[in-house]
């Protein structure tokens, strides 16, 4: 069974249960996923919950980006789901880790990290993700 990693925005919950209910019908073992931590409970959980995540995308075979649209950014990637891809890039780039790299939609040129996602793209790095349910 295949491992995946699904990142992104922790507000997106909503959008984050449509994707664990996709992947499960795709057979997928779902290591982790954004998780949303209670706002009194934050500095104590999050560096566990943080590290945990970093650790699972070292034992996943997929990390999917999903960069649904938010404050009204299509595609939206905030900067600790671009780390995270980043994390996952060099886990492939130097430890040549059979990691596949997938991400929901191109981003918006609003997203800061616009540039470096097409540059992705267009070198083989990281992909589009192709829904093969239908």
């Amino acid at each position: 069974m295949k491992k995946v990693v699904i990142a992104g925005s922790a507000k997106l919950q909503k959008e984050v249960d449509k994707w664990l209910k996709i992947f499960e019908s795709l057979n997928y073992e779902i290591l982790d996923y954004p998780r949303a931590i209670q706002e009194s409970k934050f500095m104590e959980l999050y560096p566990n919950i943080h590290t945990e995540f970093l650790e699972n995308i070292t034992k996943t075979d997929m990390l999917f980006l999903m960069n649904e649209d938010k404050n009204d950014i299509v595609g939206y990637i905030g900067y600790e789901a671009y780390a995270e891809l980043l994390f996952g890039l060099s886990q492939k780039l130097i430890y040549n880790k059979n990691i596949e790299l997938v991400i929901l939609k191109s981003p918006s040129q609003d997203v800061g990290c616009y540039e470096e996602i097409n540059l992705w793209l267009k070198l083989g790095w990281i992909k589009l993700f192709k829904d093969d349910r239908k």
